[in-house]
């Protein structure tokens, strides 16, 4: 394996978590829903993978313990917001602070103890193309639904009948419901499958990407929410996101190594994140859209796709039928 193979694949399998969490958070925010405690929740999943893992030695039971967690806090979220009608955010930034404090609190005796890994389950005859073979094709199985979720929730979203439904509740929920479409309980559904994914993600976490229980993921969620907007809630341009950041994450780590710059490790690791909050405010601003008038006749529908940045019409609002 090549030195531009293993920095590849290495950027692909520390990546995954966030695509996964991600695609999550996107995918509740097309419903209309939003969703703050991703940082905690991961957090929270990722211990609860290495603690059932340890006591069970079982990692389906662990997967499935972690995504139990993330759709619980996520059911939370929506039940707050349809059933008792308070405010998406400030109950989504309460969970994220309760979930990480909670995980410190109950994972502490397991702190930085060895735990059980996702067995490497490479995938004969692709893994020896070229590349591509060793980037994408020689991973385990969580690493692999990374990728594989990208495919999935792209088709969903755009090529499928209750894909356009998903659209319309986020974006238009009260002309949803006149067609008979059950707004909130749907809802209640996409919500429940975005949290199980974040879920999932604090379990590749613990399971693949950083062995065991450790406190440093705190911020991996807040990234997971910042690439949403990022990516325009499109889930390609997403998974483009968490690719970079980590990229630019790990290019910022080798650079320090090797001597190349000579900064605190605080900063190194902030410069993704002035990279992204840069963009956001690029992409919110309006920047993109004076640009608009610059751009030639012919290639203004293609930048205009490319540069769409409205988030769902409905996003953290609650639908009341009236």
């Amino acid at each position: 394996m090549t030195g531009l193979e293993s920095t590849l694949r290495g950027i692909v399998r520390a990546a995954a978590p966030i695509v996964i969490a991600a695609q999550g958070e996107l995918l509740t925010e097309r419903a209309g829903v939003i969703n703050l405690s991703l940082d905690g929740t991961i957090m929270l999943s990722a211990m609860t993978a290495h603690l059932v893992v340890r006591e069970t030695g079982s990692l389906a039971q662990a997967v499935l313990a972690a995504m139990a967690v993330g759709a619980v806090v996520a059911l939370i979220v929506v039940f707050s917001s349809i059933a008792l009608k308070l405010n998406q955010v400030a109950v989504g930034f309460v969970l994220t602070i309760l979930c990480a404090d909670l995980a410190v609190f109950l994972g502490k005796p397991h702190f930085n103890q060895p735990g059980k890994e996702m067995p490497h389950a490479p995938i004969p005859f692709l893994r020896d193309i070229p590349l591509l073979g060793p980037v994408l094709f020689d991973h385990n199985i969580l690493i692999y639904f990374s990728l594989l979720l990208i495919v999935l929730m792209w088709f969903y979203i755009y090529h499928t009948r209750p894909g356009l439904t998903l659209r319309s509740i986020g974006e238009q929920p009260e002309a949803a419901f006149v067609r008979g479409t059950p707004v909130n309980v749907l809802r209640y559904i996409y919500v429940f499958i975005g949290g199980s994914l974040v879920g999932l993600a604090g379990a590749t976490y613990s399971l693949s990407v950083k062995l065991g229980w450790k406190e440093d993921l705190s911020g991996e969620g807040w990234i997971a929410l910042a690439i949403v907007i990022f990516g325009l809630w499109v889930p390609a341009r997403v998974a483009l996101g968490a690719y970079l950041i980590v990229g630019l994450r790990s290019i910022a780590i080798d650079l320090q190594d090797n001597d190349v710059i000579d900064l605190p490790s605080q900063i190194v690791n902030m410069l993704p994140w002035f990279l992204m909050i840069i963009t956001l405010l690029v992409t919110t601003s309006g920047v993109l859209t004076r640009l608009d008038r610059y751009t030639p006749e012919r290639f203004r529908p293609m930048m205009r796709r490319f540069t769409r940045a409205a988030p769902p019409r409905a996003l953290g609002t609650a639908f009341e039928k009236h």
